[in-house]
């Protein structure tokens, strides 16, 4: 069986410590069981910077599997992590055309650090690897490994959205982006409307032609591109949600609660989570709900995020203003309503968590897929199932249907919805949870990953 390549802007090196473990996100779990199948190498960013410019990548070993990591440049981290990847890509592919920064040279320094990766890459790859490459960091990869004659079959994996025409159309160098993908055998994307939207710049705007059997034909290529929506470890994670240090945090949880019903939310400290909305929607319901007041708290869980980046210090000042109008507004000697936490939980703590709230709101904005949705429906018990709200605008809505769905900009609904999820009979949280669990016992971690490695390696025989 060839050897799988995984590509990514960082790579979770194995350690031996389980605390590093307990840390790792579902994503770096998959990919690392996908190497461990049939042996692989991951490459990507060491996360460190160095001063020198003449540098070889740090090889690894654990088992069957390598990484290899680069450093990069202060200056290229500027240009191309803090630069064109987050300044420009991510806000754009998350629909924030209004806090989109492009600069030509920012982009230049994206393409460069491409093509360096790339050319390190090149020089440890076996003529039988399957190359897997992951995420907007890293679209032009593909094409710079083209450029060095590179013959393996290579795929690409989109974790963000995908902007529709109308939006992409506003970055100058929007053509450059999607023709990068034609370098791919095999471009994935999180649901069939990111999917949609690509089809839909290809036809109107480069007069390329979407096929049978999932291929897409521009550029003077042909590659085949298909909706593969991530998912969890379905089964591990209701087995952590069982696990000591989850049950010490439930208990620990429901104990401060004193009563009070949980809502819980998780998410990354970032504009495109809709935290500031969330928190208005929930004045709201106290507002129109006085009979909740005391008996209801919302812990909102922030881990920060890019720090170092003017944007993100706005929106943490934002978040503890607003907490401190809402708390001191209605709060009483014996209740606050938010609970703001900013900083990160283990994954294990995070399952008694979930396993504590009566009802999770996730409400981005615009989210790839989100997987504490998931996350959150797989930690709860069959018998007592809290509920989900979601945002009709996160991937993971698609299928997680028998949520409560929400317009996350609609402060009203949201507020009518954290109403009707803390009221809700039993019965119907039991059959709303349990059509769910199906869902993503059936479309796990394992499925996406072995779909996904399936689709690359028959593209790649048909090619």
């Amino acid at each position: 069986m060839s050897r799988i390549v995984v590509v990514s802007n960082r790579v979770a090196v194995a350690r031996d410590t389980g605390k590093t473990r307990a840390r790792a996100g579902g994503l770096a779990v998959a990919l690392e069981a996908a190497l461990r199948e049939s042996g692989g190498l991951w490459f990507g960013w060491s996360g460190e910077t160095t001063q020198n410019r003449h540098r070889a990548p740090k090889v690894t070993t654990s088992g069957q599997v390598s990484y290899a990591t680069l450093d990069l440049t202060r200056a290229e981290r500027a240009e191309y992590y803090n630069g064109f990847a987050n300044q420009t890509l991510w806000p754009l592919f998350h629909y924030r055309m209004d806090l989109t920064a492009y600069e030509r040279g920012q982009e230049k320094g994206y393409i460069g650090v491409n093509r360096f990766f790339a050319r390190h890459l090149a020089k440890l790859l076996r003529r039988d690897d399957l190359v897997w490459v992951h995420d907007f960091h890293l679209l032009p990869m593909g094409q710079e490994l083209r450029r060095l004659g590179a013959p393996y079959p290579i795929g690409f994996f989109l974790h963000t959205p995908f902007p529709p025409p109308e939006i992409l159309l506003t970055l100058p160098n929007h053509e450059a982006i999607v023709r990068s993908l034609f370098a791919y055998d095999l471009a994935g994307f999180q649901t069939p409307d990111d999917l949609r939207s690509f089809h839909e710049y290809v036809t109107r705007e480069v007069g390329g032609e979407v096929r049978r059997n999932s291929t897409v034909s521009a550029f003077g290529r042909t590659i085949r591109a298909q909706a593969f929506p991530i998912s969890i470890d379905t089964g591990e994670f209701a087995e952590m949600a069982e696990s000591e240090p989850a049950k010490r945090e439930y208990e620990r949880t429901r104990a401060s609660m004193r009563g009070h019903k949980l809502i819980l939310g998780v998410d990354r400290l970032d504009y495109s989570k809709g935290l500031h909305e969330k928190f208005l929607a929930f004045e709201r319901f106290l507002e129109r709900r006085a009979e909740s007041r005391g008996k209801v708290v919302l812990m909102q869980v922030a881990p920060p995020s890019r720090g170092d980046v003017a944007q993100y210090r706005e929106i943490r000042e934002d978040l503890e203003q607003l907490t401190g109008h809402i708390n001191g507004r209605f709060s009483e000697p014996d209740w606050v309503p938010i609970r703001y936490l900013n900083r990160s939980f283990q994954r294990a703590n995070l399952a008694g968590l979930y396993r504590a709230s009566r009802v999770a709101l996730v409400t981005p904005f615009r989210d790839g897929m989100n997987l504490v949705a998931k996350e959150f429906v797989a930690a709860q018990l069959p018998e007592e199932p809290a509920v989900l709200v979601v945002s009709r605008f996160a991937g993971a809505a698609r299928e997680l249907s028998d949520a409560l769905v929400v317009n996350p900009y609609d402060t009203d609904g949201v507020a009518d919805a954290i109403h009707r999820a803390l009221n809700m009979r039993r019965k119907e949280r039991i059959e709303r949870w349990s059509s769910m669990m199906s869902v993503l016992e059936n479309n796990d971690l394992t499925a996406w990953r072995r779909g996904y490695v399936r689709a690359l390696r028959r593209t790649a025989r048909t090619a």
